[in-house]
C-alpha cells in the first residue's frame, strides 16, 4: 500500500474523520468539555473542507485498485459545507440532549456523510456509506423507546439490504472491467444494481416507507440529525454518478406526489414532515434525471436548502415535543399564544420548503423548474409546477396551521431552552438571507449559474399558485382535519401482513407441535402399556411355568439349532 499526497497535504485532513472521532470522545466527555466538542467539532470540519485542495488530495494502492478517499471539487465542497454547517446547527440544537450516546452516533453518522462526498472511488464511498446506515441507527435506538427499538430493527434491515445491493453492483461493476473512481455510472452494465442501492437511501418506492416509519421515532433531537445526511447523500451520489438517466424524471416525479398525497393524511407532525422529505428529494430525483447543467445546479441547490429548512421545520416540531411530549395534530394548537418565537421560526421553515419569495426555497427550487422549460419538457414542467402547490398544503399551511393555530389544544408550554432557541434563529436567518442574497449559494454550484430568479413573472406566478393553495386550504379545511389515524402504503407489509403471518406461522407450528406431542405420548403409553401386559405381575411373561412345559420347550429349541447347524 503506497500512500501519494500533493504537495499541499497539511491541509489534506479528511473532514469526515474529524466528526467521526469527535463521536467516539464523546463518549467519554463530560458537561463543558461535551458541549465545547459537539460545537467546535463541525466549525473544524468546515474549515476543511475549504482547506482541501481541488482534486486528489490522497490516494493509495490497495489490492491493486487505485482508491482516493480524499477528492474535492466543487460539487462535493457544496456537500460537505452544508452537511458541516447542519452538524454545527444540530449540535446546538441538541446541547440539552442528556442521552451522550445519540449525540456519539449523530456525529459518526455526519462523519460518514462528509467521507462519502469527498469519496474519489467506488470502494471507499461503499465503506462509509455502510457506517452511515450502522450509526443512523444508533441514533434511532438511543431514543430509548419501544417504538424506537422496533422501527430502528426495521431500518436496519431496509439499509442493509439497500448496501448489499450497492454493494454487489459495484463487484460486478469493477468484474466487468469498470474502473473504481467515483464518476459517472450511467454507462456502467452495473448501473441498475448500484442505482437500485442509492434509490433505496434516497427514500424511493418501492420501499420508501422507512423514511416514515423510522425517523419519527427517533428522538426530539435525533430526527433533525436523520433528515439531512441518507437522503441528500443519496442525492449528492445520483448527481455525482447517474446525472441525465431518463428513467429518474418520473421516479422523482412519483416521489413528488407520493410525499404530498401522504403528508395530506398524517396526523402525527413528525411524519409529516417525513413525508415531505420524500416529497422534497421527489424534486431532486427529477432534477437528476433531467441532467442538464441548469437542472444539476437545481437538485444541488435544492438539496443545499432542504437540508437547512427541514432541519428548522423538525427543530420547530422537535421544540413541541420537548416541550409537550406530544406529536399528533389532533393533541396539539393555539401553541402561538406561549411559543412565538418557535412559531414564528416554524413559519419561515414553511415558507422556505414552500418556495415563497426571500426565502431560499424561491430561488433553489425554482432552477429545476427552469431546466424542464429549456428542455421543453412540457409535462414535467407542468407537474412540478402543480407539486409546488401541493408542497404548500401540506408542509407550508397543514403544518404550522394544525400544531401552532387551529383550536386551541389548552397546553400552554413555553419556547424551548435557549440553545433550542439560538439553533432554531440561526437557521431562520439563512433561509431568508439565501432568500435574499441568492448569489452566495449559487457561488457554491457546480456549474456556471446564468439565472435570475426574481423576475417580475416568475415572482408574480409563484404568489399567484401559492394563493391558490392556500385559499384551497381553507376552503377545504373540513376534509382536512385530521383523526387518530396512522397513514399505512408499502409499510402494510411489516405493519400488517408481517405479524398476522407470523402468528399463523407460529398459530401452524404450534398445533403442529401439539399434535406430534400427542402422538408421541400415545405411542409411548401404548408401548408401556403393552410392556406391562406381558412383564407385569399379572403379565403371561411373568407367570410361573411348569416344569413339565419348561423342559418341552427347551428341547424343542435344543432340536431346532441342531437342524440349523448340521442342515
Amino acid at each position: 500500500m503506497t500512500p501519494e499526497t500533493p504537495a499541499g497535504f497539511v491541509f489534506a485532513i479528511p473532514p469526515g474523520l474529524v466528526l467521526i472521532a469527535t463521536g467516539f470522545v464523546l463518549l467519554a466527555a463530560q458537561g463543558t468539555v461535551r458541549n465545547a466538542l459537539i460545537l467546535l467539532a463541525p466549525l473544524v470540519a468546515l474549515a476543511l473542507v475549504w482547506m482541501l485542495p481541488e482534486g486528489g488530495a490522497l490516494t493509495f494502492q490497495w489490492l491493486g485498485y487505485k482508491l482516493t478517499p480524499l477528492r474535492a471539487d466543487a460539487l462535493s465542497r457544496l456537500f460537505g459545507t452544508v452537511f458541516s454547517i447542519m452538524t454545527f446547527a444540530g449540535g446546538l440544537f441538541a446541547l440539552r440532549q442528556e442521552r451522550t450516546t445519540e449525540l456519539a452516533a449523530a456525529f459518526v453518522y455526519a462523519g460518514g456523510a462528509l467521507s462519502v462526498v469527498f469519496a474519489g472511488d467506488l470502494i471507499t464511498a461503499f465503506v462509509f456509506w455502510e457506517v452511515m446506515a450502522i450509526a443512523s441507527t444508533l441514533v434511532i435506538w438511543f431514543a430509548g423507546t419501544d417504538g424506537a427499538r422496533k422501527a430502528g430493527q426495521r431500518y436496519v434491515v431496509i439499509h442493509l439490504f439497500g448496501g448489499v445491493l450497492l454493494m454487489a453492483g459495484i463487484a460486478a461493476h469493477l468484474a466487468l472491467g469498470g474502473d473504481v473512481s467515483f464518476g459517472s455510472l450511467v454507462e456502467s452494465p452495473a448501473k441498475w444494481l448500484i442505482l437500485a442501492g442509492v434509490l433505496l437511501n434516497a427514500g424511493a418506492p418501492p420501499l420508501s416507507a422507512w423514511l416514515p416509519d423510522a425517523y419519527p421515532e427517533a428522538s426530539w433531537s435525533g430526527m433533525v440529525f436523520l433528515s439531512a445526511y441518507t437522503t441528500k447523500t443519496a442525492v449528492y451520489v445520483l448527481i455525482r454518478g447517474f446525472p441525465g438517466e431518463p428513467a429518474l424524471i418520473w421516479l422523482g416525479l412519483f416521489m413528488v406526489f407520493y410525499g404530498i398525497v401522504y403528508a395530506i393524511l398524517e396526523n402525527d407532525m413528525r411524519r409529516i414532515l417525513a413525508y415531505s422529505i420524500i416529497n422534497q428529494v421527489g424534486f431532486m430525483v427529477t432534477a437528476v434525471g433531467i441532467g442538464t447543467p441548469m437542472a444539476l445546479n437545481g437538485a444541488a441547490a435544492h438539496a443545499f436548502v432542504h437540508i437547512i429548512y427541514k432541519a428548522l421545520l423538525l427543530m420547530s416540531a422537535g421544540s413541541v415535543l420537548y416541550m409537550t411530549g406530544k406529536r399528533k395534530c389532533t393533541d396539539l394548537g393555539g401553541l402561538f399564544r406561549t411559543m412565538p418565537l418557535t412559531t414564528i421560526t416554524g413559519i419561515i421553515g414553511a415558507l422556505a420548503i414552500s418556495a415563497f419569495p426571500l426565502t431560499s426555497g424561491f430561488v433553489a427550487k425554482s432552477m429545476i423548474s427552469e431546466g424542464a422549460g429549456q428542455e421543453h419538457m412540457a409535462l414535467v414542467w407542468f407537474l412540478l409546477t402543480a407539486a409546488s402547490a401541493g408542497v404548500f398544503l401540506h408542509a407550508g399551511i397543514k403544518f404550522p396551521w394544525f400544531v401552532f393555530f387551529n383550536r386551541d389544544s389548552g397546553l400552554r408550554p413555553p419556547d424551548p431552552p435557549m440553545s433550542m432557541r439560538a439553533a432554531l434563529v440561526l437557521l431562520s436567518l439563512l433561509c431568508v438571507g439565501i432568500g435574499v442574497a441568492p448569489g452566495l449559494l449559487y457561488g457554491l454550484l457546480p456549474y456556471a449559474v446564468d439565472y435570475a430568479p426574481y423576475t417580475p413573472a416568475h415572482v408574480v406566478s409563484q404568489l399567484q399558485l401559492l394563493l391558490f393553495s392556500g385559499l384551497a386550504f381553507f376552503l377545504l379545511l373540513g376534509w382536512l382535519r385530521r383523526t387518530e389515524t396512522i397513514t399505512l402504503d408499502a409499510d402494510w407489509f411489516w405493519r400488517r401482513l408481517g405479524p398476522a403471518a407470523a402468528a399463523s406461522a407460529f398459530g401452524g407450528i404450534a398445533s403442529a407441535a401439539a399434535a406430534l406431542s400427542d402422538a408421541v405420548r400415545r405411542t409411548v403409553m401404548g408401548i408401556v402399556s403393552a410392556v406391562y401386559r406381558h412383564h407385569g405381575p399379572g403379565g403371561i411373561l411373568a407367570r410361573a411355568w411348569p416344569t413339565g412345559s419348561m423342559a418341552f420347550w427347551a428341547t424343542v429349541m435344543l432340536a431346532a439349532y441342531l437342524f440349523l447347524y448340521y442342515f
